[in-house]
């Protein structure tokens, strides 16, 4: 085994290794579009940046109404052909910003992007499962999370080249470049066979109706939505990295403005580096639960470190604000293989994608609130804020287990699917 094979995300040959291909090339339009559509939208089209968060955030709010419904339509429908779809769809509403020329026109397009990404995000779940099998869908969604880092720093350094020109022409080709990945990546997924649903799973308290799971079920199960919900609350985390830190960095901890690039390297390199080494272990609820424990404490533990960095000099602060971010990595990756590890195993075997709109659904209300909530209690709340934060995340951390637990009570066991298809070797 050569040297890069070891630590490349890239699987070998197989399946798992085209839907890998295909989420490198969806991640890289996604590391393109965050990094210069703001500015895009702001520099180039002429919209404030008030106008452009407002509306992002209203469409991001409409947009997790698609989860649930299209993640039920993928138990029902071969889910390889529901993505390519729906990736079909995002490539147009990507290439739709380039007629983006009023706030009117701008919303109406980031409602129907935010639909198809909420949308696809329980389709993707559900065709991980279908390619991987019960077994290999853990360490196929930390795989694809690997290679999704790594497809997104990819994107966010050729956008680089079209902030560094600033004009009309460049964030053009910006725009367009990520509609294309759109089209790359549904031509990657349609080479894969096709994945009929089996079905044949019992769920939760009765809610069948001629052997069909009801509509809605899904959004019933309060012990599901009691341990998606604990996940949720863990999520959010993302929001801390990616907003609250940087913002911490060059106000509060006193660290000059490159060291939030240094950060958010840090946290990328390890994540594509232990993605796959770290999501061992949770491919069952009970060991999921376990890992969850486990996060959460490290992540607790990472937000005493960050709070830590206020009033440190330059030098010391800096270098506790890698070691934070490096325990931060750990944390981040076992909630994040242990959250999926929790969604699959308690939702019934037929209704994977409908299990996994809902918990993509809470998990997206947490990135809706996260800002506004996180930003009051850290950025103005100071260390109190940050030590309010960690013991959040270690009581939900030492719950989740005893959550699980009731969740598992309530289960019924599987009935063995007639026709199903041995697993995809992962």
């Amino acid at each position: 085994m050569s040297r890069w094979s070891r630590i490349s995300p890239i699987p070998p040959p197989g399946e798992l290794r085209t839907l890998a291909l295909a989420t490198l090339a969806n991640t890289v339009g996604s590391g393109l579009w965050l990094t210069g559509g703001a500015l895009y939208l702001t520099r180039d089209v002429g919209l404030s940046p008030a106008s452009v968060g407002a509306g992002l955030t209203l469409a991001g709010l409409v947009g997790l109404t698609a989860s649930v419904p299209l993640g039920a339509l993928a138990d029902r429908r071969d889910p390889r052909t529901l993505r390519a779809l729906i990736q079909l769809g995002q490539a147009l509403a990507a290439a739709a910003y380039l007629l983006v020329g009023s706030f009117p026109v701008f919303l109406a397009v980031a409602v129907l992007e935010m639909l198809l990404a909420s949308g696809n995000l329980a389709v993707r779940a559900a065709l991980v499962a279908a390619v991987a099998g019960p077994r290999g869908r853990v360490h196929a969604f930390a795989t694809l999370r690997a290679v999704a880092n790594l497809g997104i720093a990819v994107g966010a350094g050729l956008a680089g080249f079209a902030l560094a020109a600033d004009s009309h022409l460049a964030y053009q080709v910006l725009v367009a470049g990520n509609a294309l990945t759109y089209l790359l990546s549904a031509a990657l997924l349609l080479r894969l066979p096709a994945h009929p649903p089996a079905g044949g799973g019992r769920g939760p308290g009765g809610g069948r109706r001629n052997g069909v799971l009801r509509p809605g079920t899904a959004l019933r199960d309060v012990r599901f939505l009691a341990v998606s919900g604990a996940s949720a609350v863990l999520a959010l985390h993302w929001t801390l990295l990616a907003l609250v830190v940087p913002l911490w960095t060059v106000t509060r901890a006193g660290a000059p403005p490159p060291v939030v690039s240094a950060v958010l390297l840090t946290n990328t390199v390890l994540t594509v580096l232990l993605a796959v080494r770290l999501g061992r272990g949770a491919d069952d609820a009970t060991r999921a639960a376990r890992s969850m424990r486990r996060a959460g404490l490290v992540l607790a533990a990472a937000m005493l470190l960050y709070a830590a960095t206020a009033g440190l000099p330059p030098a010391a602060s800096v270098t506790l604000l890698l070691a934070a971010t490096v325990v931060y990595t750990f944390g981040d990756l076992w909630h994040g293989t242990a959250g999926a590890g929790l969604a699959y195993d308690l939702a019934p075997p037929d209704a994977i994608g409908a299990y996994q709109g809902v918990d993509g659904m809470l998990a997206g209300l947490s990135r809706a609130v996260g800002p506004a909530l996180l930003t009051l209690l850290v950025l103005d709340g100071g260390v109190p804020g940050w030590l309010a934060v960690g013991a959040v995340f270690a009581g939900v951390g030492l719950a989740t287990p005893a959550l699980t637990r009731w969740a598992l009570a309530n289960r019924q066991p599987a009935r063995p699917a007639t026709g199903d298809r041995p697993a995809a070797p992962v």
